[in-house]
């Protein structure tokens, strides 16, 4: 029985299994968990597997970990981990746990810090990280080979190395790995790879034009420099992945209107949640108010022509769906740098005639429906019909068109303000047409009406 037993495998606990895991499946465990349980499995990890999963942005709480271990243990793991990660956690602290966390950290934790949090958020001084490889004109691919094995397990990354002037410190060029492990040893690693300044972005360039310039140009990693063309740190791509993630997340909660979320839904405090969704429902009820009173203005022409209410919510919709169309077209091109503020009016060409097909579409539609009921005996719009369908038609038209228009120049007049195109929400630009929808649909209602219903 014995001997049985003693063939058994040991059963590992918890913080052990999760050890041997791959780290992005054993964050999406931690993420399921309550926050006391993953506190202690990252308390009984092997170090080196608990820097490796707090590294991972996807960890949802990786700031309230740290912060809830003894100061030695959060000193020694934040030390370990990458400098642009204990940034991001850095943010999240308050005064209290910054002032308790920063005496004890090491030196090149603390310089780190110093220089990437003074950045705004959602630039790439943000972004970076200072732990990349960089080695002075003059040495040989043998020599940098040598230092890249002393150093890598301390940097980022190590597909490109960068070789800066020794006198002036300034980035010559970069160098990829792969062209300098095929090179003979005994070469300067100046004579490796192509003579090209190598492609690089400001510390407070904005993070989509980052994203914009790893796409352009196919990178791994983007120096950033200062004004004296000095190497401060480096983008990676996957933290330009994981900035672009949350920022299209942002975008999208926006044009959903309501406010941006910073933690994962079922996160959310109840009350943390009404606030942020209360706001623009708020806005967008006052908003609609604006609809009432517009009713209340053409109630002698309801009262004289109750058929046309029948009509209201299918001009309103049409409308605030040409509208929400054209704005999530125009955000994205913008977004992509498809258009510029300077094409506004190439737009407002192309819409207004689009608006004006589609509109006279739908009120083809309008006016075939009106006609089968009426035919078909389904539904009386009594002895004028005919010329109920021609205003239902002509209000389509016109309010297709103007929420085309309305909805494209949104985008363009916010981004011109300095707020985000993302902010101009399809409830929003719903709301603004469907006022001046019904001004249009009554207006066009007393021009054709009027002397028979009106």
């Amino acid at each position: 029985m014995d001997a049985v037993h003693a063939g058994h495998a040991p059963v590992l606990t918890l913080p052990e299994q999760l050890a041997t895991m791959q780290a992005a499946d054993a964050v999406e465990l931690l993420n399921e968990l309550e926050l006391a349980d993953a506190i202690d499995i990252i308390a009984g990890m092997p170090r080196d597997h608990a820097v490796l999963i707090l590294d991972q942005p996807e960890l949802h709480s990786a700031a309230e970990i740290i912060e809830a271990l003894p100061v030695a243990t959060a000193q020694e793991l934040l030390d370990a981990m990458s400098a642009d990660r204990v940034t991001d956690i850095f943010h999240e602290f308050d005064t209290e746990t910054r002032s308790r966390l920063v005496p004890g950290l090491g030196h090149e934790t603390k310089l780190a810090l110093n220089k990437l949090l003074r950045y705004p958020p959602h630039t790439a001084g943000s972004l970076m990280t200072t732990e990349f490889v960089s080695v002075p004109a003059d040495w040989s691919v043998a020599r940098t080979l040598q230092h890249i094995r002393e150093v890598e397990r301390s940097r980022e990354t190590i597909y490109a190395i960068y070789v800066i002037d020794p006198a002036t410190n300034r980035l010559l060029r970069a160098v990829a790995l792969r062209r300098l492990i095929t090179t003979e040893p005994d070469v300067s690693i100046m004579h490796v790879g192509r003579d090209v300044a190598p492609v690089t972005v400001a510390p407070l360039a904005d993070q989509e034009d980052v994203a914009r310039l790893f796409r352009k140009h196919d990178l791994l990693a983007v120096p950033v420099v200062n004004d004296g063309n000095q190497i401060i740190g480096i983008v990676t791509v996957d933290d330009v992945i994981d900035a672009m993630t949350q920022e299209m997340t942002e975008d999208t909660l926006k044009f959903g209107g309501m406010e941006a979320l910073n933690k994962p839904y079922m996160q959310i405090g109840f009350l943390h949640m009404i606030r942020k969704r209360a706001g623009w429902l708020g806005i967008l009820f006052l908003s609609e108010m604006l609809t009432a009173s517009a009713m209340q203005h053409f109630e002698g022409e309801l009262e004289k022509a109750v058929v046309l209410t029948l009509f209201i919510p299918l001009i309103m919709s049409s409308g605030g769906n040409s509208g929400s169309q054209a704005t999530s077209l125009l955000i994205r091109a913008l977004a992509l740098q498809e258009l510029r503020l300077k094409d506004w009016w190439r737009v407002a060409l192309r819409e207004i005639p689009t608006g004006l097909v589609l509109g006279s579409f739908l009120g083809l539609i309008g006016v075939v429906r009106i006609t089968t009921w009426q035919m078909l005996g389904l539904y009386d719009y009594g002895e004028h019909w005919p010329l109920i369908a021609a205003t239902v038609g002509t209000a389509l038209i016109g309010i297709v068109t103007f929420g085309s228009l309305t909805g494209s120049m949104l985008p363009f007049i916010l981004q011109k303000t300095g707020f985000d195109p993302a902010s101009a929400s399809a409830p929003f630009v719903a709301t603004l047409v469907d006022v001046t929808g019904l001004v249009i649909y009554f207006s066009i209602a007393v021009a054709i009406l009027s002397g028979t219903l009106l």
